[in-house]
């Protein structure tokens, strides 16, 4: 179940989302509520874990040219251990648990198809509890957005 969240929690998130680097003066004016309320609310949504304040950059354009999602299937009796080692893989910046045919899915950035030879052959396969995976690769991105926009926006009472 989710954090209670308000109207103006919304429009700081959607605010932020758009660039969040807008300064708090800049938030506060727009919404016409004071530079420390709007302060004060941020840190709590990000103490909340609500939101996280991050950059986010095209990894094609920094050097990854192997970038993909990979599907686990995991032995459930060795799940918990497995996905514990996992998480240690600095290569793998996503991990979701799922329903379906896999039980995780995954995201990897790497710079060359020898890493990810290395990372399934050396580290993923030997995990014990992992047991199968299929990987798909991403050849452009054709829409990349953390923006969740009007689904956080309320009806004007």
């Amino acid at each position: 179940m989710g954090l209670e969240i308000d109207k103006v929690d919304s429009k700081i998130i959607c605010l932020l989302q758009e660039n969040g680097r807008m300064p708090n003066t800049e938030i506060a004016q727009k919404l016409g509520i004071s530079e420390a309320t709007i302060r004060k609310r941020i840190q709590r949504l990000i103490k909340d874990g609500i939101i996280k304040i991050v950059a986010a950059c095209d990894p094609f354009k920094v050097g990854f040219n192997v970038v993909g999602n990979m599907h686990i299937k995991l032995d459930i009796k060795k799940s918990d251990q497995a996905i514990k080692e996992l998480k240690e893989l600095d290569e793998l910046w996503y991990i979701s648990l799922v329903s379906g045919t896999y039980d995780l899915d995954i995201e990897f950035r790497l710079r060359s198809i020898d890493e990810l030879h290395s990372l399934l052959y050396d580290r993923i396969y030997p995990i014990e509890g992992v047991l199968s995976t299929n990987s798909s690769f991403t050849l452009k991105y054709i829409k990349d957005s953390y923006n969740i926009g009007t689904a956080l926006e309320y009806d004007e009472d």
